[in-house]
């Protein structure tokens, strides 16, 4: 199993072939197969995600089967499920990379702010419970940004919401922390582009 920083460098290496890919409307292909994926997983990273369609994971990071532990929840938030899946596959795997990847122009982030700002009450109770996750990280952004221009804003809150998540699964789980102690894991915030397709990471 190859180290964190290994990891990142070849999520870095798959996105810049993603990004050169959709610049010049080439096919992206990979060299695993499904009988490959038949022997058994071995990912190198792990991913959460938001749900966001238009952020496929797999072919952000131009990696095939096997490859990738994702967990994709609109908002990229953090709640238990999300919690035990990332210490399943850190212990099942021994995956050191942790990613939590918000991106531009996310759903979530902006329900969250319009519901700060503007309407606070005409969302339903599920969504609800996604924008009281994402509440916490975008509230001191949204009383410091009032007024100013409603794109930056939601740009700021989407970053402090990817922060806010790798808070949270450093303070929530004793295995994540300890993993980290140890030099075991990294888990890293970053943000895509869905102008470029390109990940910028917050190192």
């Amino acid at each position: 199993m190859m180290d964190a920083e290994q990891a990142l460098k070849k999520l870095k290496n798959g996105n810049d072939r993603f990004v050169k890919a959709i610049e010049g409307g080439a096919a992206l292909t990979t060299s695993v197969t499904l009988e490959d994926a038949k022997k058994g997983q071995t990912p190198f990273a792990i991913i959460l995600g938001c749900s966001d369609s238009r952020v496929p994971l797999e072919l952000v990071f131009h990696r095939g089967l096997g490859e990738l532990f994702v967990i994709r929840v609109a908002g990229n938030v953090v709640a238990p499920s999300q919690i035990g899946s990332i210490e399943f596959a850190c212990q099942q795997f021994g995956t050191e990379l942790v990613i939590v990847l918000g991106h531009t122009h996310c759903g979530a982030v902006s329900a969250t702010v319009n519901a700060l700002i503007d309407h606070p009450d005409e969302i339903s109770p599920n969504i609800a419970s996604i924008v009281d996750r994402v509440t916490p990280a975008v509230l001191p952004v949204v009383n410091a940004d009032q007024g100013s221009d409603k794109e930056l804003l939601l740009h700021k809150a989407m970053k402090a919401n990817v922060q806010h998540s790798v808070n949270s699964l450093t303070s929530r789980s004793t295995i994540i922390r300890s993993l980290i102690k140890k030099g075991k894991l990294k888990v890293v915030g970053a943000e895509y582009a869905l102008e470029t397709g390109k990940v910028a990471f917050y190192e």
